[in-house]
């Protein structure tokens, strides 16, 4: 799924730990939302951006029915983004996954 994206991320997830996971095993580039710890990067709004100019396929919902920052130790900005990919796309379950397919978006 990720290998066919054809974005500029194949996939955007919160943490550099599920990113790195996710990368290595579709070689890939997957965009690491909140980084190490608290780290806010990118913005709500650069997110938006990027998914309105078609450069994120997918986003990988964290947790089991938790907020990001329940299980991944992140921040407001990732919950945030979480929180507007749900509000705005429609989820697949992949194996244990939740799935958000991004493309097609136009603000």
């Amino acid at each position: 799924m990720l290998v066919n994206a054809g974005t500029t991320w194949s996939a955007a997830t919160n943490g550099s730990q599920s990113a790195a996971t996710y990368e290595l095993a579709s070689d890939t580039a997957v965009m690491a939302i909140g980084g190490w710890s608290s780290d806010p990067a990118p913005t709500l709004d650069q997110f938006i951006e990027y998914v309105a100019d078609g450069e994120v396929h997918y986003y990988i919902a964290s947790g089991q029915g938790g907020s990001p920052k329940d299980s991944q130790g992140g921040d407001s900005t990732s919950s945030a983004i979480q929180e507007w990919v749900e509000a705005n796309f429609t989820s697949t379950t992949v194996g244990n996954s939740t799935i958000y397919d991004l493309s097609g978006y136009v603000g």
